[in-house]
């Protein structure tokens, strides 16, 4: 049970923090359970965003359909289409037609590439990896030290946020910290637009990667340890598993990488010599049944 004091302590410390009820987000069906017995059911919604850079048409998102804005310029910002100091003369969203319309300085010429180019099938939107390896190759993070005090106390605020996950499952989050403070959480029906959505609101409000924190729901596949890493975030944690090229990247460009922390436990697979184990994992409260997100591996 969340006390009601110690839940608005932890939304206090929040930027931007997840709204269950907000309008459009979710729509109530109903169903049948295995006895035969009628349930009602909340289910995220999703819908497709396009996402146009200047005049050209660059992918169409499933998403929730929150923060199009942020998501627009994230996945441009991510994907190695707009650098850091690219001038934006503004951001133009449609609701009705379901357009993100980013527009900058000078002109652009990826529409001619991005045929050329092979999309992943990570969930949602996915990642061209092209330009993102391209641009990979000159990062190297800073060697940024961690307390697992901090990743304890991270984990325990953010499963207790309200969410959209809590609510209706089927999505996972994103969460931006600066030491043991959730900053921004960001949902979505697919991982990497969570993401995204969290790099689209640091280009926008200008703000420094190298002293944060991301904490994901999904798995630390290759294509969120290169999101990660292009947005010079230095540490990555999850409470699921990795891949082998996640790991490998992770190694190349200096990431710390956490994965599976559940409870008292996690393991990391790279940057391990920046950890400083400042707590006993026996004494770090074991999560309530209620509050335990399912992991991915």
């Amino acid at each position: 049970m969340v006390i009601k004091s110690d839940l608005s302590e932890i939304l206090e410390e929040y930027l931007i923090a997840p709204d269950p009820a907000r309008p459009g987000l979710t729509r109530g069906v109903q169903g049948h359970d295995e006895h035969g017995a009628l349930v009602n059911l909340s289910v995220v919604e999703e819908r497709p965003l396009t996402i146009y850079l200047n005049r050209q048409e660059i992918v169409t998102a499933m998403t929730i359909g929150d923060y199009p804005e942020y998501l627009a310029l994230g996945f441009l910002r991510n994907q190695g289409m707009l650098s850091p100091d690219e001038e934006i003369l503004r951001v133009d969203y449609d609701e009705e037609l379901e357009t993100v319309v980013v527009r900058t300085a000078s002109e652009t010429t990826y529409e001619e590439k991005l045929q050329k180019k092979t999309r992943t099938s990570g969930c949602a939107v996915g990642t061209v990896f092209g330009d993102m390896m391209e641009g990979l190759e000159e990062v190297q993070l800073p060697a940024t030290p961690v307390k697992t005090s901090w990743l304890y106390a991270l984990a325990h605020k953010i499963n207790r946020t309200p969410s959209l996950y809590l609510e209706a499952g089927a999505i996972h989050g994103t969460v931006l910290c600066r030491r043991d403070r959730p900053l921004v959480y960001m949902e979505d029906v697919g991982r990497h637009n969570a993401v995204d959505k969290i790099a689209g609101w640091m280009l926008s409000e200008g703000v420094e990667a190298s002293d944060k924190i991301l904490y994901t729901t999904g798995r630390m596949t290759s294509e969120m340890v290169i999101k990660t890493a292009m947005m010079g975030i230095p540490v990555l944690a999850s409470r699921s598993g990795f891949t082998a090229w996640g790991v490998e990247i992770a190694q190349q460009v200096g990431l710390t990488l956490i994965g599976r922390m559940k409870g008292q436990r996690f393991t990391c697979l790279s940057g391990d010599e920046r950890l400083e184990r400042d707590v006993d994992p026996k004494t770090v409260p074991q999560e309530d049944r209620k509050h335990r997100r399912k992991g991915e591996g």
